[in-house]
């Protein structure tokens, strides 16, 4: 059985290196109130709402503040030495006032605090005062950009656990694939291939699984309305309509493990593709294809964007071009960096992307596959491993 979460020495590990990267030697205290942040320091996963809720973490120790709702919740799972709570939001005592009192408590009124935001963001109706309105003394330092750093570099306990998403994200597809038909609508086909993906899944891993998200909790796959004329918006949105014969199918499938996820994304043909279709896939094929080939540590990851638009401009299609190549992917929908042009961050090994060239024409289809790959020492590793050929994804009718 595949350990199924980040161990708690792992999370320790994490604090030590980001108190070892600051570039200010003189932090006493990180404040981090960006959910993702808070997780991946913590172990403590949560439903951000108009609540705030923070971590405050130390070289020693860490705490958690959370509202009275999330108290239970905390206590089991965040890996921390202190919960503090407040009642509600909003209530006659602002919650940021017990952020106050917590950091005061631990000494830190004038200490030099790196912070991911000066305050909690204006969600859900959520509206109050920052770090600096509370605590005039302290000094607040922006360490955003070293915690999204460590983001990018994942380790093996994080690539195992982003193999397992794939490897359940290839069921759901599979039976996505199996269950298309003539008539049937996107909505039933969804459902149905997910929640067999996600009977097997939690069959499988046992009690043990978490998947430590909101919304896609396990193994999922769909259309996302991207089907017939409408493949050709990238982020269509889900609508009902029921597949047709010749109609190109633009599909998507993840399963969450411990909060990590991956990118499976395909093009198929409902019947024989015409000509045009063939040679529209077999463009975006090319391109996803070639940008796979310039993955490689060391090199820009605008490197890769630059091949798949040369692509374009060679095969005379660039006006079928509508987004970058692609992005890195862990915890979140879309992080950086990104395999664009206008990002020249160096790819790094244990980086995880998601390479995605996609081929549109409106009011006629859109061509794109997706697959979530690592970066390793010479090259790439594949993490998901549908087929990808044309004939492969031509769904016979």
């Amino acid at each position: 059985m595949p350990q199924l979460r980040i161990s708690n020495e792992e999370y320790m590990r994490r604090r030590q290196t980001l108190f070892s990267r600051l570039a200010d030697p003189d932090v006493d205290a990180l404040v981090l109130f960006g959910p993702n942040n808070v997780s991946y320091l913590t172990a403590f996963g949560f439903i951000p709402t108009e609540r705030p809720m923070a971590a405050v973490i130390t070289p020693d120790s860490a705490a958690v503040l959370v509202p009275q709702l999330e108290k239970e919740h905390a206590e089991e799972f965040a890996l921390v030495e202190r919960v503090d709570t407040y009642p509600e939001y909003p209530d006659v005592r602002h919650p940021m006032e017990f952020m106050k009192d917590l950091l005061v408590d631990l000494g830190l009124e004038n200490a030099t605090i790196g912070v991911d935001s000066e305050g909690y963001g204006q969600i859900y109706g959520y509206r109050g005062p920052r770090i600096p309105d509370l605590l005039p003394g302290a000094k607040l330092v922006n360490i955003l950009d070293d915690i999204e750093y460590m983001q990018m570099i994942n380790s093996e306990e994080e690539l195992n656990l982003i193999r397992e998403s794939c490897r359940w994200g290839n069921l759901a597809h599979t039976y996505l694939q199996e269950y298309c038909e003539v008539g049937v609508s996107e909505t039933e086909i969804s459902m149905r291939a997910s929640f067999e993906a996600t009977r097997a899944m939690i069959r499988t891993l046992g009690s043990e699984y978490r998947p430590l998200v909101f919304g896609n909790s396990t193994a999922m796959a769909g259309f996302r309305g991207q089907i017939g004329k409408a493949s050709a918006m990238p982020h269509s949105m889900t609508s009902g309509v029921k597949l047709q014969a010749g109609d190109v199918l633009v599909t998507g499938a993840n399963a969450s493990v411990w909060g990590y996820g991956s990118e499976l994304e395909r093009t198929m043909i409902m019947g024989e593709p015409t000509e045009r279709q063939a040679t529209l896939f077999n463009h975006m094929l090319e391109a996803q294809t070639l940008a796979l080939n310039t993955l490689k540590p060391g090199r820009p990851c605008s490197d890769v964007d630059n091949a798949v638009r040369e692509y374009f401009r060679d095969q005379r299609i660039e006006h079928m071009w509508r987004h970058h190549t692609g992005h890195a992917k862990s915890t979140l929908i879309h992080e950086a960096p990104f395999l664009d042009v206008g990002d020249d961050r160096l790819m790094e090994v244990g980086m995880v992307f998601t390479v995605e060239p996609g081929v549109y024409v409106p009011d006629f289809a859109g061509f794109r596959h997706s697959d979530t790959v690592a970066v390793t020492e010479d090259g790439f590793e594949w993490l998901t491993y549908y087929p990808r050929d044309l004939e492969s994804m031509t769904i016979p009718i």
